[in-house]
């Protein structure tokens, strides 16, 4: 993929992240990229910051009049990317966990390998709450069984980067989850059709703004009906992902 084809946007969901979303942009636009930033039916004060960062050069704006969740707001911000003109999208959240130094050696991985996801993996410092980390594993075990594959690494993580065709092509085709379902069921659903993984190491902290919209009981039950799908679906292909890996 040349430099004129390899046409990346950053697209951030944001619900409710005034706080923390200006230094997510700065961040972003040290680098020199296109942002588009998501908002997932924020209220009126964070609106209000999305709609002042909007006036940056570089920055677009999509609104969405009601919350849709995560995944929601992603599927939107594909769409758009893909409609001004981006062949990948970076992904990344609004709360300042991520480390927005590390794009460009996510972006250097995806101009090398242009048909991959370029997949973050959490390096944890003190402030990762311990229910959250241990409960990443059950996750990861799920996401083992239903690729019959360690490819993935880690399929909660909200750094990394998408090439747009495969997943224009899946989201056409299929349902995704909308909430905090959508990470790890976009990437199991994507290496069921073949687009390779690569990961990353990257540092992650727990938010900068102290706020987080993961809904313990909600969440895990969302999660655990996603997992309990696509093990199903992992059924339904298992010849075809067996003679996959075999070759």
């Amino acid at each position: 993929m040349t430099a004129s084809t390899f046409r990346p946007w950053v697209v951030i969901p944001v619900y409710n992240h005034e706080a923390a979303i200006t230094a997510m942009v700065d961040g972003v636009l040290a680098h020199g990229l296109p942002c588009l930033l998501v908002d997932d039916g924020s209220r009126a004060s964070c609106a209000a910051v999305l709609q002042a960062q909007a006036q940056r050069e570089g920055v677009q704006l999509l609104r969405l009049p009601v919350n849709q969740g995560k995944g929601g707001a992603m599927l939107a911000g594909f769409r758009e990317a893909a409609r001004r003109g981006a062949s990948h999208v970076l992904q990344i959240d609004a709360d300042g966990q991520h480390a927005t130094d590390d794009i460009p050696k996510f972006l250097a991985a995806a101009a090398a390998a242009p048909t991959a996801i370029i997949n973050g993996v959490p390096v944890y410092d003190a402030s990762v709450p311990k229910g959250r980390l241990y409960g990443r594993y059950l996750t990861h075990v799920w996401v083992w069984i239903n690729t019959l594959s360690f490819d993935i690494r880690d399929a909660m993580c909200g750094f990394r980067v998408y090439p747009l065709a495969p997943v224009l092509a899946l989201i056409d085709r299929e349902t995704i989850g909308l909430r905090m379902d959508f990470d790890p069921e976009i990437l199991v659903r994507l290496h069921w059709r073949g687009v390779p993984v690569q990961s990353l190491p990257t540092p992650v902290r727990y938010p900068s703004d102290g706020i987080s919209h993961f809904d313990v009981w909600r969440d895990n039950v969302r999660i655990s009906r996603m997992h309990a799908r696509l093990f199903f679906g992992m059924l339904r292909r298992l010849p075809r992902l067996l003679r996959r890996k075999w070759r």
